[in-house]
This record gives structure tokens, C-alpha cells and sequence, in this order.
């Protein structure tokens, strides 16, 4: 990829995409080429779709691009899990079967905290006022107990008319096994508040566990109008631009849906923005020749981590988006953590330095921004280390006040008695000791090896720290590629469109049922095909299955993929011996006679995007030119650094730290003694494959 300043001649097929994040909004613009321009802007909390437009309008006029030239806006989507972080969702009431009210309060018997005699979990989404109960009972089998009783719904449907609710949930027992009872509440309350959103679980999360099924609905109704409002918005405004081809939302699941399909579906949107940079970081392990990447994406306000093993992302349908709250959608699995270049350092009670979570976020922002913070953030101790040249933040559209990071820096200082070159550097240190602890998370803790792996850091802060976390968590090598400072936008260009759905089927393999599970599956092809045809998704169209088991007794499953479109008895039994050996890899042990049980059947259908080839830098073997030197801070002090303009690097450049690289919206540092190779498309490889003969 090539970083650009102008796009000279105006084409066709021009894809745009749009990351949010809580300090700045980053827009890539692709051409069908390969060509790359990135535009980077401060986001606006009060109305995301405010930066979203003004981001796409000033790269389209740099750039000189029609607007009848954008054949597809992508757009990752951080309202959803904003609105539940800061409750800040709709009214919503909850509909379920009588004498389960409050499956929210029971919740699970887990503890997160031990030693907190006090803690108390947090609120649900939905006030006990505000769950009403019907009269209805189905068995596990999908039979009717008790029929669902008009009457009894019409008074309910009324009160919750008064309470003055903006959206409603409904989670009736067993309801995920035959929906007749959910959908027949749907469609009266239809009749007479048609006003009012309904969200059904047999929709959002068809699957059993009724806690879990019951706050993702919940999560799904809570979150449904103040989408559905950014999408219309920014649907009117994009038209208004002329820009009226195909608007698409980013889904949790690294996939693409149109503005209408996330407006009925905006749970899928939990964590739209930080998969972009997974599906990107999939490219970046086939191009480097790379078996194992772990993501690391630090922005202003957090840090995200994931793993790509063997080419391909890490999935989870378990998420708490806070303890108590489960989120169960098909998601990349990304675990956050409050870490960013905004991250607030502060004094605890015991006189220790923190940093985090906390963030200064887009407003104020660090001190060294100027717009009104004064506390000490992870961006004012890099800039007062000189890790960040204040005269080109943002390539020089935004200039930093070192002297406000300073005056920041000596408040905190001040209480640890420490110089504020000290406290910066401690400030530093912490952040990675944070980050390493997320990175543990997804390798150590899962039984993977660090060693095995390459490290690849993107977002705007993600550069600046590379190099002080290889040594730390124990990996050799490191990646920071193309536009990291946009890297999540443009690894929505290369998302394809999916649809994952799952059902319940609970059976043995001592009573397995192969014709019903033949027709599950069958409905589950047939139900995601059909979602694809009719968001036009129409070319061909991959089909993946798999199934949730475990042994009998064991409390939660292993997700195991299958190669055959129906059950039969040659099939049937490899996929017991295919779950031996799934547990076996993970938890190193199976129990070979023990009886299995298949919970659920999982169907995944892809509308594969077009990859477009990405342009090769021209080769050189000469050493590249610093374009000047400046004194940096690393752990062992001071170092007079080489600085070099990242848009001046060909192919087969090498170079060795102590340096500094700067770009338009991010700047790599490199340790001393680090070396650093170009390759032919432009990413920087750091240490180990720097080393290795080009490919």
C-alpha cells in the first residue's frame, strides 16, 4: 500500500471505510488498484455521524473524488456498545414467561471479585418495575404446557403502554426451541403500539441458557432506537452528499450488513469498530508469510488484542460487555482494556502511580492538546520523552503544547517525588505492564506461545509502544503495517458479508436424533442464505458448519467445524472422534467412552468481497536518509535517535534503532539495537522476520 496525498485520476468503484473511536474517527479510501488515502479526525461524542461526514468529505475533496465514484461506505459502528457502557439505551421492558422475572437478579453463582465483601453486581438494563410477566409455558421439547392467553397479554401489552417505554423485549421459556408464543406476542403488541420496537430471542439469540439468552435480548431492544437513529442520520446525510450507493455497518463477527439489516439486528453491532483491524491483520499474516499473528490496536481511549493462528481470526460467542451483563453473539474475539494514548496517570490511596482506565478521551483530550485537559495522559509522557514530534501530530494538522504535557507531568510528579522525566517514563512503563497483562490473556492463559507468534501494532499509539513490548512478552518479531493509525478502517475494506446462525439441539451420541438434526441444519442454511439474498449480497456463497458439544455433565462446550452437509452414520461417528481430539488439543485430556452431547448446530454463510491487489513499493539496497535526529527517552535514558519519514521507505530498507518513524498519523519508535526491514508492500517488520532473507 502507498500512502498518497492525491488520488490524481478520478474512477469508479471507490470503496470508503469509517472507524470511530472514542478519541479520533479514522476514513480510508481505497481505489481499485490497490492505491490507499486515510484521513484522521477527532471524533464528536455528541454526534458520531457529525465526524463520520465531515472525515469522508475531506478525503473525497483531497483526494478529488466524485461522490458518484463511491460504490460502497463501510462503516464501523461504536454507539451500540457505548449505549450499554454508559446506560445510556432506551426505556425497555421486558416480556417473559410468569415466574421468571428475575432470572436477571439470579444471574449465574459466579463471584468476581472475592475479597470485596460488598461487591455488588451491576444493574441490569432493565428496572424490576419494568418486567412484566404472561401467562404461557413451553417444555423443553417445544410442546405447549400452558397456552398463551390473549387476554393476559392484551392487559400486559397496556401497562407497559403507560410506563412510557421506548422498546420492548420478550424472553419466554423454552422459546428457542419453537418460537409460536414469541412471535404471537410480537405481532399483537405490532397491533397495538406499533410505535414500539419489539425484540424477540428466537431473533437475537436462539439458544438456551436463560440468563444469558435474556440479556442479550435485553442488550438488543436497549440499544435498537438510538441505532436505528445514527443509521437514518447517517444514511440522509451520505444521500445528501450524493453518496447513495451501498452503506454497509461493520458486524461483531468481522462481517458486513446493510444500514436496513443492522437497524433490526443491532446487537451484531456490539464490537463493530475493533474487528476491522483482525480482518486487516488476516492480509498482513498471508503477505509476511506469517502463521500466527496477536493483534495488538491501541487508540486514544483502549486497547484491543486478538490472535489470527494459522491465517485465520479467533471467534467467541461469550462476551460480558460488563460483569453480569453477557453479550452472546457471534463475535471476533477481542478482549479491551482501558489502555490508550488518552489514559489518565494518576496517584492511588496507597501513594502508588496508576494509569487507567480512565481515559481524557476526545474531549478534553491530554494537556498536550489544548483544549482544555490538564491531567497527565500516556500521549503528554511520550511527547515529553520524545517519543512524538509535536510539530507533526496528525502530520502536522494538529501542533502539541509539550509545555502543558510537561506542567501535567510535574503535578504528578510532584506527589511521588520524582523528576517529570521520571514520572513520564513510569507512565510508559505502566501502560505496557497493562497492555502485556491483555496479551496474556489471549496467548499465555489459552496455552499458546508467545514465542510463536508475531507481534502486529496499529492504531494511532499502538507504533509508539511496539518495540518496548516485544522484550516484554516474549516475542521476537513485530509487524507495524500501512496506515496503522487507520489500519481498523481499512481492514473494513476487505470484510466480506456473513451471516452466522445457531440453534439449540440438545442430544447424545447414545440417542442422537440424525434425522431432526438433518432438518436443523438444513433451516439453518437455508436461513442464512436468505438473509444474504436479501440484503443483495448475490455472489457465490461459502456455506460452514459446526457444532457446540461436551461431555455429558460438563458445563461448557467446544465449538467443533464439520466437512459434510447431512448426518449419516460414517459422519455421525467422526464427529465424536473429532471432539476427543478437540479436547484433547485444548484442555489435554479426553475421556474416550464418555457419552457427548451436541448442544447446538452453528451454520456460517459467507458473500466473499472482491480482494483487490495491493500496489508494491519500488526496491532499493542503499541505506535510507534520516531527515533528522532528536534525543529520545528509552528505559536505559537518553539516546540521540536517526528520524525518518515512513513515506520515504522502499522496499528492502533497513534500518537499526535507537530511531523514530514518523507518518501522518502514527510514529514508530525503535529500541536500540532493533532492527527493522521494509518489504515489498510497504509494512515494517521488526527484529526476527526482520532478519530473515526477503521472500
Amino acid at each position: 500500500m502507498l500512502i498518497l496525498d492525491k488520488i490524481d485520476t478520478p474512477c469508479d468503484s471507490i470503496r470508503i471505510a469509517v472507524d470511530i473511536g472514542g478519541t479520533f474517527t479514522d476514513v480510508a479510501l481505497i481505489a481499485p488498484d490497490g492505491v490507499v488515502a486515510t484521513y484522521k479526525l477527532l471524533s464528536t461524542p455528541a454526534d458520531y455521524a457529525e465526524a463520520v461526514i465531515d472525515g469522508v468529505n475531506a478525503l473525497m475533496q483531497r483526494e478529488n473524488v466524485p461522490s458518484e465514484s463511491v460504490e460502497q461506505v463501510l462503516h464501523g459502528c461504536t454507539v451500540a456498545t457505548n449505549a450499554i457502557l454508559e446506560q445510556k439505551g432506551a426505556k425497555t421492558a421486558l416480556i417473559t414467561t410468569r415466574g421468571f422475572r428475575d432470572i436477571l437478579e439470579l444471574r449465574r453463582t459466579r463471584v468476581p471479585r472475592l475479597y470485596e465483601p460488598l461487591y455488588q453486581k451491576p444493574p441490569s438494563l432493565v428496572p424490576r418495575r419494568l418486567r412484566f410477566e404472561v401467562a404461557e409455558r413451553m417444555d423443553a421439547n417445544g410442546h405447549v404446557v400452558t397456552p398463551l392467553d390473549p387476554d393476559d397479554l392484551q392487559r400486559t401489552i397496556q401497562r407497559i403502554r403507560s410506563a412510557d417505554v421506548e422498546a420492548v423485549a420478550v424472553c419466554l421459556l423454552f422459546s428457542y426451541v419453537t418460537p409460536v408464543h414469541e412471535r404471537r406476542v410480537k405481532e399483537i403488541f405490532a397491533e397495538i403500539c406499533p410505535d414500539k420496537p419489539v425484540s424477540i430471542s428466537y431473533d437475537v439469540l436462539p439458544k438456551w441458557k436463560e440468563h444469558e439468552r435474556s440479556s442479550t435480548t435485553i442488550a438488543d431492544a436497549y440499544i435498537r432506537p438510538l441505532v436505528s437513529g445514527h443509521l437514518d442520520s447517517l444514511k440522509t446525510r451520505f444521500a445528501g452528499q450524493g453518496v447513495n450507493k451501498r452503506i454497509a455497518v461493520i458486524k461483531s463477527n468481522g462481517g458486513e450488513m446493510t444500514l436496513e439489516a443492522a437497524a433490526k439486528a443491532p446487537i451484531q453491532l456490539t464490537l463493530s469498530g475493533p474487528t476491522g483491524g483482525v480482518v486487516g491483520a488476516k492480509q498482513i499474516a498471508r503477505l509476511a508469510g506469517v502463521d500466527h499473528l496477536v493483534t495488538l490496536d491501541m487508540g486514544g481511549t483502549s486497547t484491543d488484542v486478538s490472535t489470527v493462528v494459522d491465517g485465520r481470526e479467533s471467534f467467541t460467542t461469550s462476551f460480558e460487555i460488563e460483569f453480569g451483563l453477557p453479550i452472546q453473539i457471534p463475535m471476533i474475539d477481542i478482549r479491551t482494556m482501558g489502555a490508550g494514548g488518552g489514559s489518565l496517570a494518576w496517584i492511588d490511596k496507597g501513594g502508588m502511580l496508576r494509569v487507567g482506565p480512565e481515559s481524557a478521551g476526545a474531549a478534553p483530550g491530554p494537556a498536550c492538546y489544548n483544549q482544555g485537559g490538564t491531567q497527565a495522559t500516556v500521549t503528554d509522557a511520550n511527547l515529553v520523552l520524545g517519543r512524538i514530534n509535536p510539530e507533526n501530530f496528525l502530520g502536522g494538522q494538529m501542533a502539541l503544547d509539550t509545555e502543558a504535557a510537561e506542567a501535567a507531568i510535574s503535578k504528578v510528579a510532584a506527589e511521588i517525588d520524582k523528576s517529570v522525566e521520571e514520572t513520564a517514563l513510569g507512565i510508559i512503563q505502566i501502560a505496557n505492564n497493562n497492555m502485556i497483562g491483555a496479551l496474556r490473556s489471549v496467548l499465555t492463559e489459552r496455552g499458546l506461545d508467545p514465542r510463536d507468534f508475531t507481534l502486529l501494532a496499529f492504531g494511532g499509539a499502538g507504533p509508539v509502544h511496539i518495540s518496548d513490548l516485544m522484550p516484554l512478552a516474549n516475542i521476537s518479531s513485530g509487524i507495524v503495517p500501512n496506515h496503522p493509525g487507520q489500519f481498523s478502517a481499512f481492514g473494513f475494506t476487505m470484510t466480506d458479508a456473513r451471516i452466522d446462525v445457531e440453534r439449540t439441539t440438545p442430544m447424545t451420541s447414545k440417542a442422537f436424533r440424525r434425522d431432526h438434526a438433518n432438518d436443523v441444519m438444513a433451516d439453518l442454511v437455508r436461513e442464512s442464505t436468505a438473509a444474504l439474498s436479501e440484503q443483495d449480497y448475490t455472489g457465490t456463497i461459502e456455506i460452514h458448519r459446526s457444532l457446540e458439544m461436551r461431555y455429558f455433565g460438563q458445563n461448557h462446550e467446544l465449538e467443533v467445524p464439520i466437512d459434510f452437509e447431512r448426518f449419516e452414520d460414517e459422519t455421525i461417528a467422526s464427529i465424536w472422534q473429532s471432539f476427543h481430539e478437540a479436547h484433547q488439543a485444548r484442555y489435554n485430556f479426553d475421556i474416550p467412552r464418555e457419552t457427548i452431547e451436541l448442544i447446538s448446530i452453528k451454520v456460517t454463510a459467507i458473500s466473499a468481497a472482491e480482494r483487490l491487489a495491493l500496489p508494491e513499493l519500488a526496491e532499493t539496497t542503499v541505506e535510507p536518509e534520516p531527515i533528522a535526529t532528536r534525543s529520545v527517552v528509552f528505559d536505559d535514558g537518553a539516546h540521540d535517535s536517526k528520524v525518518y519519514d515512513r513515506a520515504q521507505l522502499l522496499s528492502g530498507h533497513r534500518l537499526q534503532g535507537p530511531a523514530v518513524i514518523e507518518e501522518p498519523a502514527s510514529v514508530t519508535i525503535i529500541r536500540p539495537g532493533l532492527n527493522v526491514r521494509v518489504d515489498k508492500y510497504g509494512n515494517m517488520l521488526l527484529g526476527e522476520i526482520a532478519d530473515a532473507p526477503a521472500s
